[in-house]
């Protein structure tokens, strides 16, 4: 049985690696973002990186460059020394997944983006995966997980059957995402949804046309997307999904 996605996620608009704003000492992924979230009532989108002892961090980017000014993958760094790498715009370093847990607490949605750990979304993966479902064990709040990786997702129902999981979906052009043309023609059509256990995709905002989301939404399956980044662009994309994951604005909370 595939656990469902909470309606929470689909009525609390979702902030994108948290309610960030570098102006004001809020970058992405960072505590300050992650308390800014949670005191504007906001569901929060946060993204997993692995360190090279296994632990799950919050952190989106692969390299460290654009978001600490420290070069290197953070694969190759310890926990302790993520959690030392003080982030740009920011007082403090790289959090980590049981850290943000603590700070959420239950109070708004969380969504746990896992990154790809294979390279190519393939099978190579498993630490990340694991590490984030222990730090999970006994959260009481509404979450969801999900990965462009859906070897990833597959792992995730295998380790964390009772958690709700999707697929992160877009319009994989191969120059945009880095990946052969092959592995973009397959992933496109999301071929993997039901193979993975999945029950809800997060989809690319300007791809929302895409006849394959329409046949998912058609069978009932919940349809999230992003990144939404103006009123304008969120009303035009509410037009196909159930909720939005947004930056650069305050999106209207429903009612």
């Amino acid at each position: 049985m595939t656990p469902p996605l909470p309606s929470v996620f689909l009525q609390t608009p979702i902030a994108h690696r948290a309610l960030h704003d570098k102006s004001d000492n809020r970058p992405e992924n960072s505590r300050a973002a992650i308390q800014a979230a949670i005191e504007a009532g906001y569901g929060i989108e946060i993204d997993l990186q692995l360190t090279s002892d296994n632990q799950a961090m919050v952190f989106h980017d692969y390299d460290m460059t654009r978001l600490t000014g420290q070069s290197g993958p953070i694969q190759q760094i310890s926990a302790a020394q993520a959690q030392a790498t003080q982030l740009l715009h920011a007082e403090d370093g790289i959090p980590t997944l049981d850290e943000v847990l603590e700070m959420v607490g239950g109070k708004v949605p969380l969504l746990i983006e896992f990154k790809d750990q294979d390279g190519a979304m393939g099978s190579d993966v498993g630490p990340l995966e694991a590490d984030a479902v222990r730090a999970l064990q006994g959260y009481d709040g509404p979450v969801a997980l999900m990965s462009f990786n859906p070897n990833s997702v597959a792992e995730l129902a295998r380790l964390a059957p009772h958690l709700p999981r999707g697929i992160v979906t877009c319009s994989y052009q191969p120059k945009e995402e880095l990946l052969p043309q092959k592995v973009c023609d397959h992933l496109r059509n999301i071929p993997d949804f039901d193979r993975v256990g999945a029950s809800f995709i997060s989809h690319e905002a300007a791809d929302l046309s895409r006849p394959r989301v329409a046949e998912l939404k058609s069978q009932g399956v919940p349809i999230l997307c992003w990144t939404v980044r103006s009123p304008e662009q969120e009303a035009l994309a509410r037009a196909v999904a159930d909720n939005v994951t947004f930056e650069g604005y305050l999106a209207q909370h429903p009612g």
